[in-house]
């Protein structure tokens, strides 16, 4: 029958995530789920599921147990890089601070010197085997920054690769340019004159061919002012680009309340928001993406504000921040940990931070995060007997398969 579903996935608890429920996890026990074309067509309990949308070329999965959860979502990464920056986190525990480091000439700058000598090949080769450490653990979409280019053609050169990955592997990539990450070395006292580059060509050309689907910043004292952000989203709003931007990481420089005046996606990182920049948040419906990893590679010891975010209704992701200076991490279920751990969120509140809440963060909550009729059907099949198991688990990937657009992967990811 030409109305008969594609699939069928049955008999497997499901976090939703589309409400907090009781639960947190808006659980449906013993349910199922039912494919047409790459997305969900109904969704509920398996004694409910209508018999007239199993045809016989339906493919029907009985899973007898385990839990299933939308396709978990990284949504801040600097995946695509050249080089290595472990001599870097050696002079750390010496006790050189990651600010002495940069000042010195380590720090992004080292990394663009080892991108911008790298080929398109070689900076593919090496993006793939980070992001095939991701793809394993369930990651269906996937943010990936630029700013190791730091000039035109190299930031460029990073945004096809981040496009490459997407059109080479099952996977929804999101490419943001972050030419505002750092000073290259071209422009080591001219910060005002950088920011024009960015302005007047990088950001047009990235949007003219496509490569972005947002513009982000790095706001703080080794990064760039207040001001010279508010012009890199000036250039952003005027080419039709959401903004994002790292804010308040080191200092509080009142980043956040800047994102948010520009309705930002996400203000990220986050350790020096004060209430004010939370308020702000909270009005623009801004996410708070927290990333654990730096926190933890850095040896940071101020938290970011979880009770003012909790208490004003501001969005918390969770997110890698894979990059090679301050958080080398390609495991997201790590992050889900450290994020209970260290940040002391709720499995609840971790796991919403890497589906509804990081897809939020991207612009992307019609589409993706949550296992609703009408959405697309991107979701993971797990040998858990909780979803809190995902947080407390260290070191051990429970998947048993991933499902992207309505496909089920193999369990060894390839290439399309």
């Amino acid at each position: 029958m030409s109305d008969s579903w594609d699939s069928v996935w049955r008999h497997a608890d499901i976090a939703t995530m589309a409400n907090s429920g009781d639960d947190g996890f808006g659980a449906i026990h013993d349910g199922a789920i039912a494919i047409k074309n790459g997305r969900v067509a109904w969704i509920g309990p398996a004694a409910s599921l209508p018999k007239d949308g199993i045809g016989p070329h339906t493919a029907v999965h009985d899973l007898d147990g385990g839990w299933i959860t939308p396709g978990l979502i990284d949504c801040h990464t600097h995946l695509v890089y050249g080089g290595s920056r472990a001599h870097e986190f050696e002079l750390r525990l010496n006790g050189a601070s990651y600010e002495e480091i940069a000042r010195a000439g380590g720090g992004i700058r080292s990394t663009v010197t080892a991108t911008r000598g790298a080929s398109e090949v070689e900076l593919l080769r090496l993006s793939e085997k980070r992001l095939q450490a991701l793809l394993a653990e369930g990651i269906t979409t996937l943010e990936i920054k630029s700013g190791y280019g730091l000039d035109l053609e190299n930031e460029l050169k990073c945004l096809r690769v981040a496009r490459r990955l997407g059109e080479t592997y099952p996977v929804r990539i999101r490419a943001t340019l972050l030419a505002a990450h750092a000073l290259p070395p071209e422009y080591a006292n001219d910060a005002d004159g950088y920011i024009d580059l960015v302005c007047d060509r990088i950001i047009p050309a990235a949007a003219r061919a496509g490569l972005a689907d947002a513009v982000d910043a790095f706001c703080e004292g080794i990064g760039f002012t207040p001001a010279q952000t508010r012009r890199v989203f000036e250039a952003a709003r005027k080419h039709g680009l959401p903004v994002k931007l790292h804010a308040e990481q080191l200092s509080n420089l009142g980043g956040a309340a800047l994102a948010a005046e520009f309705g930002a996606l996400s203000a990220d990182h986050l350790e020096y928001l004060d209430e004010a920049g939370v308020m702000a948040m909270a009005k623009a419906g801004t996410v708070a993406v927290l990333l654990p990893g730096a926190f933890y590679i850095l040896r940071e010891t101020r938290l970011p504000p979880i009770d003012l975010l909790r208490r004003h209704g501001v969005a918390m992701a969770i997110s890698t921040d894979c990059n090679p200076g301050t958080s080398p991490v390609t495991s997201l279920l790590l992050m889900l940990n450290m994020g209970c751990t260290l940040f002391r969120l709720t499995p609840a509140e971790a796991l919403a931070g890497v589906t509804r809440q990081a897809a939020r963060a991207l612009g992307l909550q019609a589409e993706i995060g949550t296992l609703e009729a009408g959405k697309t059907a991107d979701f993971v099949v797990w040998d858990i007997d909780r979803p809190a198991a995902l947080a407390y688990q260290v070191g051990l990937n429970p998947i048993r398969q991933v499902v992207f657009s309505g496909r089920p992967l193999p369990s060894q990811t390839r290439m399309r």
